[in-house]
């Protein structure tokens, strides 16, 4: 693409794109032809070198399988796209649930349900600003209780790690669930736990966490960095 092409595509002046392309050309990422740029071989190396190649559903479907074996109860893989958490993966456990999420493909705000409140939590602050100003009206919507009551949920999702939920939103059901970041530190996906709320008492709590969370640490390390099942969930979910 041309400067021109490029600066209109983005929004940004072309003297800042002239500059940015300068960069990535001394960086070998990208590549000067003529008066057009490209990719350069830098970036792909980059993607060579990345330790897998699978898409996330396929690489978490293992820890899914082995969570819910273990502890009996359902397991989600939990994808952000935007604003929102997606389901792009379900392992039904021996007890009847009920899930804000449903079955694989629904999708919720940010901040509604265990996983998608992990992954909200974690988020740089200036984007999980940005994300609660858009979503705070969806989740009054949704019976969510006030925007203070998000935010205490959330510094104790920080400080712990984790999010444990028996809010009585949903009466009768309960669950955990735990952030996976990329290689960067981001956390672009979660594991989540849906279970019946006698089932996720103080006594079984911390071998639940434990475990969800060695999973969720394994998993983000084999996370490919250029899995577009993380940018375009639908993907994973055989969409287009």
């Amino acid at each position: 693409m041309r400067i021109t092409e490029l600066a209109a595509a983005t929004g940004m002046p072309q003297p800042t794109v002239h500059r940015a392309l300068q960069d990535l050309v001394a960086e070998g990422f990208v590549e000067q032809v003529a008066r057009r740029y490209r990719l350069g071989l830098g970036f792909f190396v980059l993607a060579a070198g990345s330790r897998q190649t699978s898409q996330l559903r396929d690489l978490a479907r293992p820890a899914l399988l082995r969570i819910s074996a273990t502890l009996s109860d359902t397991v989600f893989l939990l994808v952000r796209d935007r604003f929102d958490a997606v389901c792009i993966d379900r392992i039904e456990g021996p007890f009847p649930i009920r899930s804000f999420t449903g079955d694989i493909g629904g999708r919720v705000p940010l901040g509604l349900g265990q996983g998608s409140l992990a992954i909200l939590a974690h988020l740089p602050e200036a984007e999980r600003e940005a994300v609660i100003r858009f979503n705070v009206p969806r989740l009054l919507d949704r019976g969510f209780l006030d925007e203070a009551t998000m935010r205490a949920a959330l510094e104790t999702a920080r400080a712990q790690g984790w999010v444990n939920l028996n809010t009585g939103l949903i009466p009768g059901m309960a669950g955990l669930g735990v952030p996976v970041f990329d290689a960067a530190g981001v956390p672009v996906a979660a594991l989540s736990i849906g279970t019946l709320a006698e089932r996720l008492g103080p006594e079984r709590l911390p071998g639940i966490v434990r475990i969800v969370q060695a999973e969720a640490s394994a998993l983000g390390a084999a996370i490919n960095p250029f899995d577009l099942g993380l940018r375009y969930p639908a993907r994973s979910l055989g969409g287009g």
